[in-house]
């Protein structure tokens, strides 16, 4: 566990560990959930398909392709324990493949209406 006021920047670093110079990484979702066994139920999106969906979220600069960084503001669920879980997940794609996920950035998926 990592231990962090309300409202204080969390800050996050993601690596790579290969050999390959070319190779990148792209944070394509995290959440926060409650409950460390379901990640589906209840959930905070801090980033969803790319696409920034918490004002406090930040991406920071790194020198490194295999090095991701980024914050954000520390917060509880108000109905449930102070605890908060993160589940994020990375996408590793080849440097310059500009048809590949990394490239792509916020993609926005609608949900389909149902016909009457």
């Amino acid at each position: 566990p990592y231990y962090v006021h309300i409202n204080q920047n969390l800050f996050l670093q993601a690596y790579l560990h290969s050999s390959d110079p070319n190779l990148v990484l792209f944070l394509d979702t995290c959440v926060a959930t409650p409950d460390p066994h379901n990640s589906t139920a209840v959930t905070y999106d801090i980033i969803r398909n790319g696409c920034v969906r918490d004002s406090t979220y930040a991406m920071y600069y790194s020198p490194h392709r295999n090095t991701l960084r980024f914050k954000f503001r520390a917060f509880q669920f108000v109905w449930s324990s102070p605890v908060v879980y993160l589940r994020c997940e990375l996408v590793v794609c080849r440097a310059y493949d500009y048809s590949s996920r990394c490239y792509q950035g916020c993609i926005n998926r609608h949900k389909r209406e149902e016909s009457s």
